[in-house]
C-alpha cells in the first residue's frame, strides 16, 4: 500500500477542501499564541515541581555565617536530604514567597490551611548541618511562607546544649568549632596604614555598608582608635603578630552579664514580647547560655513556673492545640485548667549563626520545629562581591564550593 506524506496531501487538498470520504481528518494547528501559551504553562508547572521538591536556589543576604557563607553567595539547597513537606498554604501565585515580584502584594491567601506532611528524605537534620528554615517567630504569615534563615543546626532533639565564654556544648561535651567560625573584636591600631587595609582585604573583614567595604574606623573612650571587627581564629593570629596593631580586646560578654537584647526564654516570644521582670534565667547571655534541653517527639514533661517561658510557643502556636489561653500570672490553661504537663508533637532544633555574635538566632528566639525546616544548603554556585569592582564582582574561588 502506497504511503502519502502530510505535505503532499496538504499540496493535493488546500486549506477549505473537505477530506475524502472515510479519509483522515487533519487537526486544527494551534495559533502562536496558544503554543507560547501552553510552553509557559508547562515551564510553570516543572520549575514548581523541582523547585518543591528537589533543589531550590536561594542567595546570602546578611553576614550572620560568615565566613562559611558570605553576602552575595548563592546557594543550591536540597529538599531530598530531609524530605519535601506537603504545601500547607496551596493557594499561593506559583514561583512566589509571601509577595509577588516587584509589589508588596501578598502572594497567598489563607483560606485554605492544610496539615503539613513530609515525604521521606536521604537522611534527618543532623548535628552541623546548614540548614534553611521558615523562622518561626513571624506570626503573620503561614508556617511555611515565613521568612528563609538560614543557620547551622548546633542541637538536635535530645540534645542538651550549653555555651560556656562563647564554646559550644552538646551533652556536656565541646562542640566542633569550624575553621570560618567568627566571633568579633576590638582591633586597637593607632596610626592606620595600607599593610592594615590590605589585611582587611585578605581575610576577608569587611564592612558591607560602606562603599569600599572597609570597616569603620572609631575612637573609643575606653579602647582607644581602631575597629570593631569580627574575625575568624586564623585572623585572629594574624593581627596578633602586626606591629601596627596595639592590642585586641575580645567583646564577648562575661558570665552573668545581661545585654541589651535579652535572650531567649528570658524574653519568651521575640519579637511580640518584652523580657520579663523576673527573668528564669538571669546569669544567661549569647555567650553563656543553659544548659538547655531540646525537646524532642514523645517526650514528656512537668510544666513549671521556672520552666514555662520556654515551652509557650510551643504550645500555644507551633503546635497547633485547641484550647489554650495563657492567664496574668503566665500560667498556660486549656479549656480553662492550668496544664501541669506537655507531650511534644513533633521534634526541635537549636540553631546559630557561625558569625557568632552578629546572629540573630535560637539564642535570641528559641526552638525550630521540624514542621519549619525546608532544606539542606548543598553548593555554592555563583559568589557576587557586593563591594567587588567591575572586573572582581564574581569570587570566583567560590563557584561550585560544597557547603560544610
Amino acid at each position: 500500500m502506497a504511503v502519502q506524506s502530510w505535505e503532499k496531501y496538504l499540496e493535493k487538498n488546500p486549506a477549505g477542501t473537505p477530506p475524502p470520504a472515510g479519509g483522515p481528518v487533519p487537526k486544527k494547528r494551534k495559533g502562536p499564541i496558544r503554543e507560547w501559551g501552553d510552553a509557559i504553562l508547562f515551564a510553570v508547572i516543572a520549575a514548581t515541581l523541582i523547585r518543591w521538591a528537589t533543589f531550590e536556589a536561594y542567595t546570602i543576604p546578611t553576614p550572620s555565617m560568615e565566613h562559611t557563607l558570605l553576602v552575595g553567595d548563592y546557594l543550591f539547597v536540597s529538599k531530598l536530604h530531609y524530605g519535601p513537606r506537603t504545601p500547607q498554604t496551596p493557594l499561593q501565585v506559583p514561583l512566589t514567597h509571601q509577595t509577588i515580584w516587584g509589589t508588596n502584594l501578598k502572594s497567598y491567601s489563607e483560606a485554605i490551611q492544610l496539615p503539613s506532611y513530609r515525604l521521606p528524605g536521604f537522611s534527618e537534620v543532623k548535628n552541623n548541618d546548614v540548614v534553611v528554615f521558615n523562622v518561626p517567630f513571624e506570626a503573620e504569615h503561614p508556617a511555611d511562607l515565613r521568612t528563609n534563615y538560614i543557620k547551622r543546626c548546633v542541637a538536635i532533639a535530645g540534645d542538651v546544649l550549653e555555651v560556656r565564654q562563647g564554646q559550644v556544648f552538646i551533652n556536656g561535651k565541646p562542640a566542633e568549632n569550624f575553621p570560618e567560625m567568627q566571633s568579633s573584636y576590638y582591633l586597637q591600631v593607632p596610626q592606620a596604614n595600607d599593610d592594615l587595609y590590605a589585611a582587611f582585604k585578605e581575610h576577608g573583614i569587611v564592612e558591607y555598608n560602606t562603599p569600599d567595604g572597609r570597616p569603620y574606623q572609631e575612637n573609643s573612650a575606653e579602647y582607644g582608635p581602631g575597629y570593631l571587627i569580627s574575625m575568624t581564629p586564623a585572623a585572629y593570629a594574624y593581627f596578633k603578630q602586626q606591629p601596627y596593631v596595639k592590642g585586641i580586646i575580645s567583646l564577648q560578654t562575661p558570665v552573668g552579664q545581661r545585654e541589651g537584647q535579652e535572650v531567649f526564654p528570658n524574653n519568651p516570644d521575640y519579637p511580640y514580647s518584652q523580657a520579663l521582670q523576673n527573668p528564669p534565667y538571669p546569669s544567661w547571655n549569647k555567650d553563656n547560655y543553659g544548659p538547655l534541653q531540646i525537646p524532642k517527639e514523645g517526650q514528656t514533661v512537668q510544666l513549671t513556673p521556672q520552666n514555662t517561658p520556654q515551652y509557650l510557643k510551643i504550645i500555644t502556636r507551633y503546635e497547633h492545640n485547641e484550647g489554650i489561653t495563657v492567664d496574668g500570672a503566665g500560667r498556660i490553661l486549656q479549656n480553662g485548667q492550668p496544664l501541669t504537663s506537655y507531650t511534644f508533637k513533633q521534634d526541635y532544633y537549636f540553631m546559630m549563626g557561625d558569625n557568632r555574635h552578629n546572629s540573630l538566632d535560637s539564642r535570641f528566639w528559641g526552638f525550630v520545629p521540624k514542621d519549619h525546616i525546608v532544606g539542606k544548603a548543598v553548593l555554592i554556585w555563583m559568589s557576587v562581591d557586593p563591594n567587588g569592582s567591575f572586573l572582581s564582582k564574581i569570587r570566583w574561588n567560590r563557584l561550585f564550593n560544597l557547603v560544610h
